[in-house]
């Protein structure tokens, strides 16, 4: 077996895991993506895996990029520190473990609003600062994933390009 046909594979099945990983952040994402449309366009080598590859990589970060500047920019519009956020993310990683797919999720929204409560001691404040930045964070996944599957829907062209030019 040809080695572009291997890395093509190889490539396919790792921007699988990517694009996944940009929703459910426990599996790699956007990094992952770049690296493999990199390496993918370096083993084929040709016009076509060069030219969709790095358009794609475009793609992947301007949603990596995307992502983290619109949870960053709302969690310092609701003046959230760092420790709340390190106090969800820790409750993150414990409800992976409690609750079996979605723990990850819960526990990040359920840590976020206990701390943002113990910093505010007003419910209803830290209820309002929590869902905006809950919902600012699922606008940054939402776009990040949009971008990682038109970087493999690209990816896609790019190899039906090589081996038909080839």
């Amino acid at each position: 077996m040809d080695i572009t046909i291997i890395a093509t594979i190889v490539a396919g099945l790792l921007l699988l895991v990517a694009t996944l990983g940009t929703v459910y952040p426990i599996l790699p994402g956007s990094w992952l993506a770049l690296g493999t449309l990199l390496a993918w366009a370096w083993i084929l080598g040709s016009t076509a895996s060069w030219t969709m590859g790095a358009i794609a990589m475009v793609f992947v970060a301007v949603g990596w990029s995307a992502s983290a500047v619109l949870t960053g920019r709302n969690l310092k519009q609701q003046q959230i520190p760092h420790g709340s956020i390190l106090v969800a993310l820790v409750a993150a990683v414990v409800g992976m473990f409690v609750i079996p797919v979605v723990g990850l999720f819960v526990g990040f929204g359920a840590g976020l609003l206990g701390a943002e409560m113990l910093r505010r001691k007003d419910f209803k404040a830290a209820l309002k600062s929590s869902a905006s930045a809950l919902k600012a964070t699922g606008i940054g996944i939402l776009i990040e994933f949009g971008c990682a599957a038109l970087a493999t829907s690209l990816w896609v062209i790019g190899v039906i390009w090589h081996f038909v030019a080839n």
